[in-house]
């Protein structure tokens, strides 16, 4: 351990985590698109509330690790913080891109968790998503498609201009009341949770599931795990590690990046829980005599999985996050655009599946306006 390099140590713990990660989500069929789709199509919100509890517990342990000043998530990224809290409130991206990723995972059948945990499982179908969803997410972020993301981030707002040094929503309430954003934080942090935490267990087949529980425990514990294996762990006078946890849409195309250029590139944490989340869902599919080797039905089948992992991948990126990089990872910092492109999320998988059951995209959103 003392000849490890810090990012070895990180990459070794992230792969760890993320094997957990696919294990439990595999176990449990903790799926986001799964629980919107339960809730919208037959009124059932088990699996929804599990993922709501995910985010409840992701809010409590982060914020845990800051309050007792383990982690410092007010550092910008150019400190090696969080790229959650940045003074530039990317809405129109979180807006565009988490309506582009919610809509997409209904085409592919889940979002990017999903998508690794049933590669693990035997699914040659996540595999062909897996390699879109990565290649368009490295386009956004580095190639052809990056132009329009660039153009779309003109229209962020400097939050700056209002006093403001992030888009924490703890500071932002801070600055309204006239007091200091780390003497409301632990009341507004309770707050969030509490009150989702109500939400979820209100429910009496909720509470009746403890396998969705423990699975949304173990899965919401895992997002500080990760907070704190890369600023805690990856913590280097001379070259720190970027403060992350977990999210899949941009690892997934540095993971592609990686074994292309394995000799030439260096393993961090995204890529190592990528590969985790696989590994881990392969043992226990192993475990539970359910792994099951699936391919494509026909052409229309093939055809739906690729256009919604094109725009899983642009839509991750230019939401900066996923279901799980933004629902959970950025919710558990309070930042107010992680609150925007999980609503956003939320609202572009309804529509897909209304689209779907209306077979047609404009048929789906007059049916999803007509609804509410």
């Amino acid at each position: 351990m003392e000849d490890m390099s810090v990012a070895t140590l990180v990459a070794t713990a992230g792969f760890g985590a993320g094997i957990l990660f696919g294990a439990t989500a595999n176990k449990t069929n903790f799926c986001t698109m799964g629980g919107v789709s339960d809730m919208v199509l037959m009124g059932e919100t088990t699996r929804f509330r599990a993922w709501m509890l995910a985010i409840a517990v992701a809010i409590l342990g982060t914020q845990a690790l800051h309050m007792l000043e383990m982690i410092d998530l007010t550092l910008s990224p150019a400190e090696s913080g969080p790229i959650y809290l940045t003074a530039s409130l990317g809405w129109p991206g979180a807006i565009v891109g988490g309506l582009l990723f919610g809509f997409g995972m209904t085409r592919a059948g889940g979002c990017g968790n999903k998508t690794l945990v049933r590669i693990g499982g035997g699914n040659l179908k996540s595999i062909v998503v897996f390699l879109i969803m990565g290649v368009t997410a490295y386009m956004t972020l580095r190639g052809l498609i990056g132009l329009a993301r660039i153009e779309l981030e003109a229209f962020n707002t400097d939050l700056t201009a209002y006093g403001l040094q992030s888009q924490s929503m703890v500071e932002m309430l801070g600055v309204m009341v006239g007091m200091e954003t780390e003497s409301l934080r632990l009341g507004v942090t309770l707050a969030f949770a509490l009150a989702i935490a109500a939400y979820c267990f209100k429910n009496e087949e909720f509470r009746s599931s403890p396998t969705d529980i423990v699975g949304a425990i173990i899965i919401g514990l895992l997002i500080p795990v990760g907070w704190y294996i890369t600023g805690v762990l990856g913590a280097d006078e001379f070259e720190p590690t970027q403060m992350f946890s977990f999210t899949f849409v941009a690892p997934s195309a540095e993971s592609i990046q990686y074994m292309m250029t394995f000799t030439g590139a260096s393993i961090n944490f995204g890529i190592a829980t990528v590969g985790g989340v696989i590994v881990g869902s392969f043992l226990m599919a192993i475990a539970t005599k359910s792994f099951h080797v699936e391919a494509f039905s026909g052409a229309d089948d093939m055809k739906s999985h690729m256009i919604g992992a094109t725009m899983m991948g642009i839509g991750g990126v230019l939401a900066l996050g996923c279901t799980i990089g933004q629902g959970l990872t950025g919710m558990s910092t309070l930042a107010l655009g992680s609150l925007i492109a999980l609503a956003s999320i939320i609202i572009g998988a309804i529509w897909g599946l209304k689209a779907l059951e209306e077979d047609s995209v404009l048929g789906g959103l007059k049916a999803m306006i007509s609804r509410n």
